[in-house]
């Protein structure tokens, strides 16, 4: 799949691979991997960024999202700028929903993953043995042991009424995923725009 970048405005090209099982999600990029880990994460402005060894992956929240909702656990995911010499690049943003990944997957179809050597794997589903609480800003998030997974998230936007004050609650991922989550779409407010705006501005001048 190719469309156009949030950020930069440029085209880039997807291609998603069968991985093998245990190898997990990770992109490929000018023949560099960087898994898709939290370990790779780095801080961004209004997106997710997975950077290893000099070279970004941008807005990569939707398609991760729908690959996790979708049990896609172990995939190559490929991805190429139209500019070869480009050391970063951003995931097509589509209509900034997941949709547009969701139906792609979703129309390929899915089956097991294999090891190399053509074995069934367990699939680890790692569990909480304590409760554990982060925050930063004004943003903060709980977790609890459970036997099974439910999700409630809330978002509080009171300079924007549109928005406002909203909770949602899903015990499962399947169809509560597609019907609410998958086409939510991506949002900012305009002193946001300026401040990324700026900050582009600022670079162009330095180099």
């Amino acid at each position: 799949m190719s469309g156009k970048t949030l950020h930069s405005g440029k085209v880039s090209k997807v291609k998603i691979w069968p991985g093998f099982a245990g190898e997990g999600r990770y992109f490929e990029f000018h023949s560099n991997l960087i898994p898709a880990s939290i370990d790779f994460v780095r801080e961004s402005l209004l997106c997710t960024t997975l950077c290893k060894d000099g070279y970004k992956i941008r807005t990569v929240e939707h398609l991760l999202s729908a690959l996790e909702a979708k049990g896609i656990d172990n995939c190559r995911i490929q991805i190429q700028s139209l500019d070869s010499e480009d050391t970063e690049v951003e995931v097509p943003f589509f209509d900034g929903s997941a949709n547009a990944w969701v139906e792609a997957i979703e129309q390929v179809g899915r089956k097991e993953a294999l090891d190399r050597c053509g074995n069934n794997v367990e699939k680890l589903a790692p569990h909480l043995s304590e409760p554990f609480y982060v925050s930063r800003n004004d943003s903060f998030m709980v977790a609890f042991p459970a036997s099974k997974v439910h999700i409630s998230c809330g978002i509080d936007f009171p300079k924007v009424p549109a928005i406002g004050c909203q909770w949602f609650s899903s015990a499962a991922l399947d169809d509560s995923y597609e019907k609410h989550i998958a086409c939510s779409r991506t949002f900012c407010i305009y002193e946001e725009v300026q401040c990324e705006l700026i900050a582009s501005f600022l670079v162009i001048v330095l180099f």
